[in-house]
């Protein structure tokens, strides 16, 4: 049911990408990797695996919070490269449940910016607004299929002209599946970002995981995203979970870093550390 957690660049750069584009020698191959480790995750996975997607991961699953109900997320996400960072502190994700398979998402988040040999930058990112729709449903134990479209625009501050946020807007339009193989719940999200005043992407995702307790839950994500001209991918790997401590609170917490060397556009360490609030008090029964 949760919403995704969209990464930026640390130029500012539109959707889920997570650094700066510069096409990299070698990039199809380290793609291709990484989905071969995304989808052995699925296929080695116990027959026990229950994954869901949503912050504190990127990859969302096709749940909704429920008719009238509210999902909200704060959490601290830093992003690191060599040379340059950047964090939301905090992140912002708020949806709210219209019947039983619509669910209206708005994210934003306080940036922190750094780049080496200057100090720190610190504004407003930008708004993003999203609808999710659960168009298909055979239940919890067959198939789910929903859409997600998010737009995302800037505020009327200085952020663009301190090289905070992008010039131009985007739009998000993903794709997300779920469909559960005996105790298997698999998640698997793929899609487009078209954007205003820079390079079109692209953004797929898959999570496994297993709930050990019924507080605490385990995950394991594979992540890529990048553009398609010019040619960029930036796969990534990260585990996580979410810890039930008392109603009407969840801990969030993930951890990980690109599938590539590490350098000034692949990071060495992402990140997401924060809480779930859901309300009313009968939604947190129902998770």
């Amino acid at each position: 049911m949760h919403a995704k957690a969209r990464c930026k660049s640390s130029r500012g750069d539109s959707g889920p990408i997570l650094a700066p584009l510069r096409p990299l020698a070698g990039n199809r191959r380290a793609h291709l990797a990484g989905a071969v480790l995304g989808w052995a995750l699925i296929l080695l996975a116990p027959c026990t695996a229950l994954a869901q997607g949503g912050p504190p991961f990127y990859t969302t699953d096709p749940g909704t919070p429920g008719h009238l109900n509210w999902e909200m997320n704060f959490g601290y996400m830093p992003f690191l490269y060599n040379g340059n960072s950047i964090s939301h502190v905090p992140d912002v994700d708020i949806n709210f449940g219209v019947g039983n398979r619509i669910q209206l998402t708005y994210e934003n988040a306080w940036l922190r910016v750094w780049n080496q040999g200057a100090p720190a930058k610190y504004g407003m990112g930008q708004d993003q607004f999203g609808v999710k729709w659960r168009f298909y449903d055979s239940g919890e134990e067959g198939m789910q299929f929903s859409i997600f479209p998010q737009l995302s625009v800037n505020n009327p501050n200085h952020a663009v002209q301190r090289g905070i946020t992008p010039s131009g807007s985007s739009f998000l339009f993903p794709v997300e599946f779920t469909r559960k193989i005996g105790r298997i719940d698999l998640n698997l999200e793929s899609g487009y970002n078209l954007v205003h005043l820079g390079p079109d992407g692209w953004f797929t995702g898959v999570i496994v995981g297993h709930e050990f307790t019924k507080k605490l839950e385990l995950d394991a994500e594979f992540f890529s995203t990048g553009t398609f001209h010019p040619a960029f991918a930036q796969p990534t790997l990260d585990v996580g979970g979410r810890y039930k401590v008392h109603r009407p609170f969840i801990f969030l917490w993930m951890a990980g870093r690109g599938i590539e060397p590490a350098r000034s556009n692949q990071p060495f360490f992402v990140g997401y550390f924060g809480v779930q609030v859901l309300l009313p008090l009968k939604s947190y029964d129902r998770e």
